[in-house]
C-alpha cells in the first residue's frame, strides 16, 4: 500500500508538472503582435531589476543571432511588477540616456516629450516591449498592440543603450541579458 501511495504521489506530481509546461513556455514567448512585425527572434537572456530590494520588472532580450548586435533587430521585453506612470518611465529614461553621455538637452527634451506622449501608465503584470530596427526606428508594443513608432535611429540607440551599453547603470543586469554571466 505504501508503494502505491508513493507511486500515486509521483504520478500526481508528474501530471501537475506536465500541465505547467505549456504555461511556462507561453510565459517566455514574444506576443504575436511583435513576431508578425519582426521574425526570427529568440530569447537570449533575462534578468530582474530590483530597486532597494523591491522587484520592478522582469526583462528579456530577444535577438536573431547568438550575440547582441546593434546592426540587427532585437527586442527588450519588460514585464512590470509594479504600477508605474508612463511619464515616470519617460523621465527615468531621459535620466539614463543622460548618464550614457547623451548631453544635447534640446534632443533629450524632444525625446522625453515623445516618450511622455506614447508610454502608457503601467499596471502590475503589464508588458512593454521595445524593438530596435537598426538605422531606422524604435517600436513599442504592449502584449496586444503596437503602441508607437519613433522613427529616429539615434533615439533608438540611446534608448536601448539604457540596458545594453557598457555604460549602463545596471551592469549585472546587462551581463545576464547578453549572456555573459
Amino acid at each position: 500500500m505504501l508503494n502505491f501511495l508513493k507511486w500515486g504521489t509521483c504520478l500526481s506530481g508528474l501530471l501537475l508538472a506536465l500541465q505547467l509546461v505549456p504555461a511556462v513556455a507561453q510565459a517566455v514567448a514574444l506576443p504575436a503582435v511583435v513576431t508578425r512585425d519582426v521574425t526570427g527572434l529568440t530569447l537570449r537572456g533575462d534578468a530582474i531589476l530590483r530597486f532597494f530590494g523591491m522587484k520592478v520588472y522582469d526583462i528579456r532580450l530577444w535577438t536573431s543571432s547568438r550575440t547582441i548586435s546593434m546592426e540587427q533587430p532585437f527586442a527588450l521585453e519588460l514585464v512590470y511588477d509594479l504600477s508605474i506612470k508612463g511619464r515616470d518611465i519617460a523621465s527615468r529614461s531621459v535620466k539614463e540616456m543622460r548618464m550614457q553621455g547623451w548631453n544635447d538637452e534640446a534632443r533629450l527634451k524632444r525625446w522625453g516629450d515623445e516618450m511622455n506622449r506614447i508610454f502608457p501608465d503601467i499596471a502590475q503584470g503589464d508588458a512593454l516591449i521595445g524593438v530596435s530596427i537598426p538605422g531606422k526606428e524604435a517600436r513599442f508594443y504592449s502584449r496586444d498592440k503596437l503602441i508607437a513608432v519613433i522613427a529616429d535611429p539615434e533615439f533608438s540607440r540611446a534608448f536601448f543603450d539604457i540596458w545594453l551599453s557598457e555604460k549602463t547603470s545596471e551592469p549585472k543586469l546587462r551581463k545576464k541579458l547578453i549572456g555573459s554571466e
